[in-house]
């Protein structure tokens, strides 16, 4: 058996959850308990009575943009789609991904759809990467360019679409997912996916989590779309981790680092994971203030050095998110827990139920 296929399962469809629950902390939590080996089961609403006084719960602020882009070429009328990579802060050239049949000549314009289906903007093909990505320039036909929105966060949030995962509905997007696909305590503008566990709580789990004395403390790491791509190889070693940026300040480094004296440092989703493991890989060992690119890959036999408890959604097969929670929490105990969570027909996914591993 190769090393990939160790990270291997069958789910059913239908475990594959479409939609939130009406109240986010509803969803089931399942609590993996490490050094016992156990399985129990708890709802989100549970957490206060889960965490203790002493713990340090880690949040990523990432705010998730509306990086899906649905048009048409200018010239053909053809069907196009993309989605929103990066731009180039001096030229305004932005990167997209994107899977269009033939060819597009520099020069060519794609004209944007707003979510009624409207024309909008317009993206001007440059060139194409080495890689295959499209270098495109917005504009607002008829617009005098001091009209236009300034930052491309701007004219996503005007002219894109939430770009959902396409195991929930294709991809595409209601009008609730503007509001369902982003955590309650959103902030920073960058991710094209969200920091899914945290979808589940919500303001008022928040403050009663602070009542019972559980600090918390937010990170940001900007998700990207590697996330949702599965591990194409056969050995670990020859993967390619997806590089995503993250930050974490002097303040938020210093409380973890003197609470973890007697409490838990307990990251929410492996995006906060990612942030607190390079911060102390990059200060040897040290949880120090950090900002950068990450491509770290957290596999067996991982230390982790800052990371105590994790909660987190249940992931892909074959994904390096599995792996990373496998790592955590050992491969034979995670995947006892994904085989209870389908005979318990527990929601799976972006949208689905949560896992506590202590």
């Amino acid at each position: 058996m190769s090393d990939i296929e160790q990270y291997d399962y069958d789910l059913p469809r239908e475990r594959i959850a479409q939609a939130p629950l009406a109240t986010r902390s509803d969803a089931r939590l399942m609590l993996v308990d490490r050094k016992a080996g156990t399985i129990d089961h708890h709802y989100v609403r549970d957490l206060p009575e889960l965490l203790k006084a002493d713990d340090t719960l880690v949040l990523n602020n990432t705010r998730v943009i509306p990086a899906k882009l649905v048009g048409y070429r200018a010239e053909t009328s053809g069907q196009w789609q993309g989605l929103f990579l990066r731009a180039d802060a001096a030229t305004g050239v932005w990167e997209v991904l994107t899977k269009t049949r033939g060819t597009l000549r520099p020069g060519e314009a794609i004209t944007i759809k707003d979510r009624e289906g409207r024309p909008s903007m317009q993206l001007v093909v440059v060139s194409r990467t080495d890689d295959g990505h499209l270098l495109v320039t917005p504009r607002l036909p008829g617009r005098d360019e001091s009209e236009w929105p300034r930052e491309p966060a701007d004219w996503l949030e005007r002219y894109g679409r939430i770009p959902l995962p396409p195991y929930i509905r294709d991809g595409q997007m209601v009008d609730a997912d503007v509001k369902n696909y982003q955590t309650v305590f959103a902030e920073h503008r960058g991710s094209v996916a969200a920091p899914t566990a945290g979808l589940h709580f919500t303001d008022k789990l928040l403050e009663y989590i602070r009542t019972g004395g559980t600090d918390i403390q937010e990170v940001t790491l900007h998700v990207g779309i590697g996330t949702f791509r599965p591990i194409a190889v056969d050995r670990l070693d020859e993967h390619t981790m997806h590089s995503e940026w993250g930050q974490i300040d002097a303040a938020t480094a210093e409380t973890i680092r003197a609470r973890r004296a007697h409490g838990r440092c307990i990251a929410v989703g492996t995006t906060s994971v990612r942030v607190l493991e390079s911060a102390a890989r990059n200060a040897e060992g040290k949880l120090e203030p950090w900002t950068g690119a990450t491509d770290l890959f957290i596999k067996p036999p991982y230390q982790f050095k800052v990371v105590d408890a994790l909660m987190t959604n249940f992931h892909l097969p074959r994904s390096s998110l599995l792996v990373l929670v496998s790592a955590f929490a050992g491969r034979e105990l995670i995947m006892e827990a994904y085989q209870k969570a389908i005979e318990s027909e527990y929601r799976f996914f972006s949208y689905g139920d949560a896992m506590l591993i202590v």
